[in-house]
C-alpha cells in the first residue's frame, strides 16, 4: 500500500508533530509527534507493518500487536478525512 498525500494538504512540522492543512477547504488536522512519525513512514513508501515496526523503534515497550493496530486507525483516520490517496 502506498500512501501519498491529496495534492490539496500542505504539511508544517511544529515542535510536538505535524499540522496538516486542506488548502481546498481550510480545514486542519493535528498528529501529534507518534502520528507525524507513522505517517512519515507512510510516506516514504513504508507498509502499515514497517511503519508498526517504525513506532516500536521509537517505543520499545509498545506490543507489536498495539503498534499495527494505531497504524491502521491512523490510516483510517487519514482516509476518512481525505487528506491521503492509497
Amino acid at each position: 500500500m502506498t500512501v501519498v498525500l491529496r495534492d490539496t494538504i500542505s504539511t508544517a512540522a511544529v515542535e510536538d508533530g505535524l499540522i496538516l492543512l486542506d488548502e481546498r477547504t481550510g480545514r486542519y488536522w493535528q498528529l501529534n509527534a507518534t502520528g507525524a512519525l507513522v505517517l512519515d513512514a507512510l510516506l516514504r513508501g513504508a507498509g502499515p507493518s514497517e511503519a508498526a515496526r517504525h513506532l516500536r523503534q521509537r517505543y520499545p515497550s509498545l506490543p507489536a500487536g498495539q503498534a499495527e493496530e494505531a497504524v491502521g486507525t491512523l490510516v483510517t483516520s487519514l482516509r476518512s478525512a481525505r487528506l491521503v490517496k492509497l
